[in-house]
Formats: structure tokens, C-alpha cells, sequence
């Protein structure tokens, strides 16, 4: 299959499993927030990736793909912040950390790629 709609593919099972980790969340100030912070980073990832699909240039493809990034990266931390929310979704978070750091390194090395090209 091709690779573009393997990683959108990937990116939107992620964002559903970040969606469905938040359900689960307590219902606490704190995680009102990062819930809100977490889905906006989660699911601008695969957006962002679509939206690359559409560039009208090269380099508005790689402006694309970098939005998506720095949007992986965020999820990370607020990944990294929600561990704390319940001690029994720990390893549900840490596979969807571990997701994202694979997820942000296709993305990088794809950057690399393109600017290299």
C-alpha cells in the first residue's frame, strides 16, 4: 500500500486512541485541561498530514509536515503530563508515547528528506 496513506492511516487510529484515552480521564480541573490541550495537539497531527497531501507547492508541503511535527511533539508533553492524571492508565499512555515518538521521527526524517532532495 502506499506510504502517504499508511502514515495518514496511522495518524488517524492515534488520534482515535488519544480521544478514547481522554474519555477515561477523571473528571478534575486539571485534566479539563490537558484533555483540551492533548486532543487539539493529537488530532492536528494527522490534519496536518492531510492538509501536506494538498500543498499547492514543495515548500508548502514541507511547511505542512512540520506543523505536524511540532503538533507530535506537543502531544508528547501533554502525553507526558497526563501520566500523572491516573496511575491505571500509565501503560495506556506509554504506548501512546511511544506511538508518538515513532510518529514524530517518520515525520523529521521525511522533512529531511524533502529539504535534502
Amino acid at each position: 500500500r502506499d506510504y502517504k496513506k499508511q502514515l495518514i492511516e496511522r495518524a488517524t487510529i492515534f488520534a482515535k486512541k488519544v480521544i478514547s484515552l481522554v474519555d477515561k480521564f477523571p473528571n478534575k480541573r486539571s485534566a479539563w485541561v490537558i484533555s483540551d490541550q492533548l486532543i487539539r495537539a493529537a488530532t492536528s497531527v494527522g490534519a496536518n498530514i492531510i492538509e501536506a497531501q494538498a500543498a499547492s507547492s514543495r515548500k508548502d508541503f514541507i511547511n505542512f509536515l512540520n506543523h505536524a511535527l511540532k503538533s507530535g511533539n506537543e502531544t508528547k508533553y501533554w502525553l507526558v503530563l497526563a501520566e500523572d492524571l491516573d496511575q491505571k492508565l500509565f501503560q495506556e499512555i506509554e504506548i501512546l508515547i511511544q506511538e508518538t515518538i515513532e510518529l514524530t521521527k517518520i515525520l523529521g526524517s521525511s522533512i529531511i528528506k524533502l529539504k535534502n532532495f
